[in-house]
Order: structure tokens, then sequence, then C-alpha cells
């Protein structure tokens, strides 16, 4: 799948990624650690020849001056910022991180997955 920005919307990519962490979920099982879902994935997202950076990092900016990084897991088809869970439940918290994470990157969309569960929990975000 050629992943060319101006050929692939952000649904399609969503898509490949919710599609690429089924099948990671199915091959190692659920209740891991989220390092082997993250490397996981980037495994699965190349196979689908899916662009993805794992681990840029980002400056965060206050008032003009840096105060640190964000670390993404994630950055997919240079457009949409992935976040593993191993979680209870998806909850706001994470959803207003994933909105802060956009906010720092400059990305349109972000998705938390979970892989606590044998069923896939996710959500799409978009600033």
């Amino acid at each position: 799948m050629n992943t060319d920005a101006h050929r692939l919307s952000s649904n399609d990519v969503t898509r490949e990624i919710i599609g690429s962490a089924m099948e990671v979920l199915n091959v190692l099982g659920h209740g891991l650690l989220e390092k082997p879902y993250e490397n996981a994935l980037v495994v699965e997202l190349q196979l689908r020849k899916i662009e993805c950076v794992q681990q840029p990092r980002y400056e965060v900016v206050y008032k003009k001056v840096g105060v640190g990084e964000y670390i993404p897991d994630l950055i997919a088809a240079g457009m949409i910022v992935v976040d593993t869970k191993v979680i209870d439940r998806i909850t706001d918290h994470e959803l207003g991180q994933m909105l802060n994470y956009l906010k720092i990157t400059h990305l349109p969309v972000g998705i938390i997955l979970n892989f606590q569960y044998a069923k896939l929990q996710w959500k799409r975000v978009v600033l």
C-alpha cells in the first residue's frame, strides 16, 4: 500500500493501523507490557508498507522557551500519533493526553490502542 500523503487519507491509515494492532494482538495475545506491542506494531506496519517512525523527539515549548520533550510511541504515515497502552480502559485522561500530543506534534490525528484485553480497545482523536 502506498502511503503518499495525497493518496491515503488519515481514515485509510487509521484503518490500517487498527487492523495492524488487531493482528499484533491476535499473534502476541493480551496483557504483556506496552513495549512488545509497540515493537510488533512497527513490524506489522512495515509489512503493510505504512511508513512509521518509532519514538521521534518533539520539543515542548512554554512561552517560546523549550522546557522538555515529548516522545510519542509512533508516528504513522507522517500524520498520525499512535499511543500504545496496556491499561484497564481508555479514559478522558488518555484522551486529554492525546490532545496535548497532537498540539505538540502539530499533527491532526491520534490513535490510542489498548492491548490489555483479548479484544483490542481503541480511540481515534482528531484535533
